[in-house]
């Protein structure tokens, strides 16, 4: 069990957009396995990823994953170094053909990153961008102008800097999805037979930084291009189980901790519910002011990171540093928008929302 200890004190509300905060019965339990692993006088990342003990540990990560994604069983899972954006090359790599083309969708930053990098490789069409929106609102895909014969589309099922997500899955038919949710995986149920490829960079919801997991249908390996590097290339980590060479021993054991705790509070359905309470919670506060606004379509709204504007930005510093006095942790926005940012991942409670709310409405009243 993956329980809390009542010493918790010195614990701040984190509201970072990656490395993001972590459950602390993870952290406990790793600081409590730090030094002896389970009896056996040594430390999880002191230990051959070969070994018998560190397999278990990485095979147990996998299943329980794979439990509360209810991955069906023609899917690989793969434990990947580096971060969603070493997928940005990867992705075209493996699936897209010399002389094809691929879709992708822009609606932010990460969207026009990956489209910038997969641009390097092959033909990219992007079939629909936000941008006529001001980025404030996702394209119908009535309006998307998609390719003859794509090899996948592309698209960002949320954006961690502008706060824009997708509420519904993209159909189309069998053209592979792949899907960057490195900011909402594991936030709400999830059909993982929708789609081709998902990928998330661990920072967020899954565990500490340098790891990024890849779940891939096993009809798409084996697609890479002869000029594809080996240790990108999918088919080689799927058949040398994700350990192809070492692997980042340590997030993952620290991931597979947040797996466990996830199954213990109830899985996704669970995490569903509580972060629909908190998201409901924070743009309230935010709607029922003339003080907070966030300019996000009603349908759009991200569930884990909520921007918010103050009606004086001459105010910014001085809320982030009443924020920071009690404790209310990287509430500044993304350096390119401005503004506040509160990322509201699985591991940040309703309490930490409930503290934001009521410091808000104490600002508002104090300035404005």
């Amino acid at each position: 069990m993956i329980r809390e200890s009542s010493d918790v004190s010195k614990r701040a509300h984190n509201f970072c957009a990656g490395p993001a905060a972590l459950p602390t019965a993870v952290l406990q339990r790793a600081q409590a396995e730090m030094l002896d692993w389970q009896g056996r006088g040594l430390s999880v990342m002191e230990m051959s990823h070969r070994s018998d003990d560190y397999v278990a540990i990485a095979e147990k990560a996998e299943q329980d994953l794979r439990d509360l994604l209810l991955v069906p069983s023609d899917y690989k899972v793969l434990f990947l170094q580096g971060g969603a954006s070493q997928q940005f090359a990867e992705i075209p790599l493996n699936l897209l053909p010399e002389g094809g083309v691929a879709d992708y969708v822009d609606t932010g930053i990460w969207s026009k990153k990956a489209i910038e990098e997969a641009s390097r490789y092959g033909n990219i069409n992007v079939a629909a961008s936000a941008k006529a929106y001001d980025y404030f609102a996702i394209p119908g895909q009535n309006e998307w102008q998609l390719s003859k014969d794509a090899a996948y589309l592309h698209y960002a099922s949320n954006e961690t800097i502008g706060g824009l997500q997708f509420d519904w899955i993209p159909e189309l038919g069998d053209v592979p999805l792949v899907a960057d949710m490195s900011s909402d995986i594991l936030s709400r149920s999830l059909d993982v037979s929708r789609y081709g490829l998902i990928y998330a960079g661990a920072q967020k919801n899954i565990g500490p930084s340098g790891l990024v997991v890849v779940i891939v249908r096993e009809d798409l390996l084996g697609r890479a291009r002869s000029s594809c590097p080996t240790m990108l290339n999918y088919q080689i980590a799927a058949d040398n189980g994700s350990m192809y060479n070492t692997p980042a021993t340590y997030s993952w054991y620290l991931s597979g901790l947040v797996f466990e705790w996830l199954k213990e509070q109830g899985g996704v359905e669970a995490m569903e519910q509580r972060n629909k309470a908190k998201k409901d919670l924070l743009y309230a506060a935010i709607d029922g002011s003339d003080f907070y606004s966030n300019p996000i379509a009603s349908n759009a709204r991200s569930w884990m990171n909520v921007p918010f504007r103050l009606a004086d930005e001459k105010l910014d510093k001085a809320f982030l540093a009443g924020a920071d006095a009690r404790g209310l942790l990287n509430l500044k926005g993304h350096r390119s928008v401005g503004g506040m940012r509160a990322s509201i991942y699985n591991a940040t409670g309703l309490d930490a929302v409930e503290a934001l709310v009521a410091y808000m409405a104490e600002f508002e009243k104090e300035h404005g």
